[in-house]
């Protein structure tokens, strides 16, 4: 990797950690927070890549798991990783390479397409997994599991949204060589 490189993922991760500061929003029946901090999942998968993005996302994860309070509402160690919100995790760490097999779809191209994919492999897809998860985990009925992620799809469409938007505007374009 080259040192730009280094740098966009650390940054990336660096973010996704910042928005962790934002305190969790607790539902009560669900042991799942809303959280901020998929934003930086979303903007790490939009921004930096399958390869790139995937390496950031693990890194923060890698953090969290050996017990940097990274996580929203300070949450890390080994446990957060079998616990109810276990699957999001996982689903944070397939988010980059998923929306970009979305994004390889000709279609998926176009600016709103690409809002289409990123909300498939960063919303849906994390989602259900998280559901699955959570299912497992706590003992839930699958359909109850899936259910209770509905409260989750008007913030994270409008944050794919935002991810998608920033995108835009932060990309580099390549340098002509000479």
């Amino acid at each position: 990797m080259k040192i730009r490189e280094i740098t966009q993922v650390a940054l990336v991760t660096a973010m996704i950690i910042v928005l962790g500061l934002m305190p969790p929003i607790p539902l009560g029946f669900i042991p799942v927070p809303i959280v901020l901090q998929n934003l930086g999942i979303m903007l790490a998968a939009v921004v930096l890549g399958p390869k790139r993005g995937t390496l950031a996302v693990g890194l923060f994860l890698l953090l969290a798991l050996i017990g940097f309070p990274v996580l929203s509402g300070g949450q890390a160690g080994p446990a957060v990783f079998v616990g109810p919100t276990g699957g999001y995790l996982i689903g944070w760490l397939l988010t980059p390479a998923l929306v970009n097999s979305f994004l390889t779809i000709s279609f998926m191209r176009h600016p709103w397409g690409r809002m289409v994919g990123g909300w498939l492999g960063a919303v849906l897809i994390v989602d259900v997994i998280g559901s699955i998860w959570l299912a497992i985990s706590a003992n839930t009925p699958m359909l109850t599991a899936l259910a209770s992620n509905l409260v989750f799809l008007p913030g994270d469409t409008l944050k794919i949204v935002l991810a998608c938007l920033i995108a835009e505007r932060v990309r580099v374009p390549k340098a002509k060589h000479i």
